[in-house]
C-alpha cells in the first residue's frame, strides 16, 4: 500500500465540497481538513495518512507544502481538481476522509481555526515567529482521547 501524499489528500477534499451551495474550501479551511484526516488516522489506524509534516503556525495547524499549493487564491474557495485519479485512494483511505469531510466540512475556515487553537497538538507546539512541527506522537494521543469521548 501506497501512503498519500498531502497533495492528495487536499485535492479529495477539493472534489466533496459544492460551490454551487456555498460550500467552498479555502485554504485556511483545507488545513485544518487535512489536519484532522492525519489526526485521526494516527489515532484509529497507528499510521501517519501523508508524510508531509503539519506545522504550528498562527492561524493552526498547516501543511506548508499544501499552503503554497493553493496560496494564490487567498482567502477564496479553491476550485476542484481536474482529473483526479480516485484509485489512489483505498477504501479505507476514502471511509475516513469522507467521514472527517461529513464531521469537520460543516463549519467555516475561522470556527475550524478556533476549534484547533483550543486543542493540545497546536497549543503545545505553537511558539510565535517560529514554525514548530506538530509531532505526530501529540496528534496521536489528542486524537486517541477524542475517540473515546
Amino acid at each position: 500500500m501506497v501512503m498519500l501524499s498531502a497533495k492528495q489528500v487536499a485535492d479529495y477534499f477539493l472534489t466533496l465540497a459544492d460551490p454551487d451551495v456555498g460550500d467552498e474550501i479555502s485554504n485556511l479551511k483545507l488545513q485544518k481538513l487535512c489536519y484532522y484526516a492525519q489526526g485521526f488516522s494516527l489515532a484509529l489506524n497507528n499510521t501517519p495518512l501523508f508524510r508531509e509534516p503539519i506545522v504550528a503556525w498562527q492561524h493552526g495547524p498547516v501543511v506548508e507544502s499544501i499552503y503554497h499549493a493553493f496560496k494564490e487564491h487567498g482567502p477564496h474557495g479553491i476550485p476542484c481538481p481536474e482529473g483526479l485519479d480516485f484509485t489512489v485512494y483505498d477504501e479505507d483511505d476514502r471511509e475516513l476522509l469522507d467521514e472527517v469531510y461529513d464531521v469537520y466540512g460543516q463549519f467555516s475556515a475561522w470556527k475550524l481555526r478556533n476549534m484547533t487553537h483550543e486543542e493540545a497538538p497546536w497549543c503545545n507546539a505553537y511558539k510565535s515567529g517560529a514554525n514548530n512541527v506538530i509531532s505526530q506522537a501529540a496528534m496521536k494521543k489528542f486524537f486517541k482521547r477524542r475517540l473515546k469521548d
